[in-house]
């Protein structure tokens, strides 16, 4: 069997791996030319994304990704602030937690080394159809078509190939745009650094302005301690953060800036919005080349809504057909678990047992109930940012967080 996937992120790649370490003939399909040109925050593997990624790539790539992952377990609960810094509550004990946090780079080289010769870079598709053979076809906008016996949309938010299926678009914005960067945390004041501490955050304040902080250090916090191993491109303990706005014509202009400029507009935005000084400290100190902006999309948490196209042999995984705002930190782990379920159903093919087009109708059934879960959480953050945007919501945030916060130091 001969397998196309249109995309090289963690999807496309993680199920290249897997194709071709199964022994499938397998070619995977990416517009960039260099799979570090991605960016630089970092991701979530719960277990039962850690469990699929075994059964996608070798053992030996496993022990690199955990010896260049920050542990969960070894980080302090996450906590939840005001827009003045103040303690609301914390988040559950992480210390028997498996999950892990990678670095986005880091993951996609180590999925890319697997892949090896079967990606292509550098390639951009223009299309998906059918050849006169009845066979599935990639078109290129500059080379060749290719033909494949199963071809599988990896693509992302914007898919070519979801869109061919679904006859349209397969998701829509989700109400917010986000700004990411990172900080050192040695650059932070110590009375700052001892506030975040070595833990995730989140802080929502009234008007819809969000900020998420998370922790990572795949150094100190090695989820596999074997340094020789380590290949992370984060060497110490940083706060990798995102700001949420809801979306406006202002909050779009901000998509214009760049680094430094970026950086000011986003303080001053908090800043109006009445967010104390040092909840500001992180942004402040941030590297100015790190921050980008990105808008939140989002597929229905419906699971009868994902993937509405008949089951056949183009097919489509991970964003690509769930879309999922980064509010969950769920949305690569399903991508990877949507890969190891379709390389499942593919030995079921190859086995004799099932045509394949039933093992594509059982792959998206299962991948159906997966995306929904995920954008079900996802949405729930984004629904309470939204409501903080109404007149009722902001009051009732201004009125309620201080009593929170008094209620955490009682607590405490």
């Amino acid at each position: 069997m001969r397998v196309v996937v249109v995309g090289g992120g963690i999807g496309g790649l993680a199920l290249g791996a897997g194709l071709r370490r199964r022994g499938y003939e397998v070619a995977v399909f990416d517009r960039d030319t260099d799979v570090a040109a991605t960016g630089g925050y970092h991701i979530t593997l719960d277990e039962r994304a850690q469990s699929a990624l075994r059964e996608l790539v070798a053992p030996q790539i496993m022990r690199r990704l955990l010896a260049s992952a920050s542990a969960l377990r070894l980080r302090d609960r996450d906590a939840f602030w005001d827009r003045r810094g103040r303690l609301l509550g914390r988040g559950p004990d992480l210390s028997g937690d498996a999950g892990v946090d990678v670095d986005r780079i880091t993951l996609r080289m180590l999925l890319a080394e697997a892949v090896g010769d079967d990606l292509r870079l550098g390639r951009t598709v223009s299309g998906v159809g059918q050849g006169d053979d009845g066979a599935p076809r990639v078109l290129f906008t500059d080379a060749a078509a290719v033909s494949a016996d199963l071809v599988v949309g990896a693509d992302g938010t914007h898919s070519l190939v979801a869109q061919h299926l679904a006859g349209g678009p397969a998701n829509r914005p989700a109400g917010l745009i986000g700004f990411s960067g990172r900080t050192l945390r040695s650059d932070l004041s110590p009375g700052e650094q001892r506030r975040l501490g070595p833990r995730s955050g989140l802080a929502i304040g009234p008007r819809g302005a969000a900020f998420y902080v998370g922790f990572l250090d795949p150094v100190g916090n090695a989820a596999l301690d074997a340094p020789e191993l380590r290949m992370s491109v984060t060497t110490g303990p940083t706060y990798i953060w995102g700001a949420m706005f809801p979306e406006s014509a202002a909050t779009d202009s901000l998509r214009d800036l760049r680094d430094g400029a970026l950086r000011a507009a986003l303080a001053r935005r908090f800043r109006e919005r009445g967010w104390a000084e040092q909840t500001l400290e992180v942004i402040a100190r941030a590297a100015p080349h790190s921050l980008a902006a990105y808008r939140f999309n989002a597929a229905s948490t419906r699971a009868g809504d994902l993937a509405p196209w008949p089951a056949g042999r183009i097919t489509a995984l991970g964003d690509a057909v769930h879309a999922t705002p980064p509010t969950a930190g769920m949305g690569a782990g399903a991508a990877i678990r949507d890969a190891a379920a379709l390389l499942r159903h593919l030995g079921d093919v190859t086995d004799g047992g099932t045509p394949p087009t039933q093992a594509v109708h059982r792959f998206e059934a299962g991948m159906r109930r997966r995306g929904s879960e995920i954008l079900t959480l996802a949405m729930r953050t984004v629904r309470l940012v939204l409501a903080t945007d109404t007149t009722l919501g902001a009051a009732a945030t201004a009125v309620t967080t201080p009593i929170l916060a008094a209620a955490a130091r009682l607590r405490h």
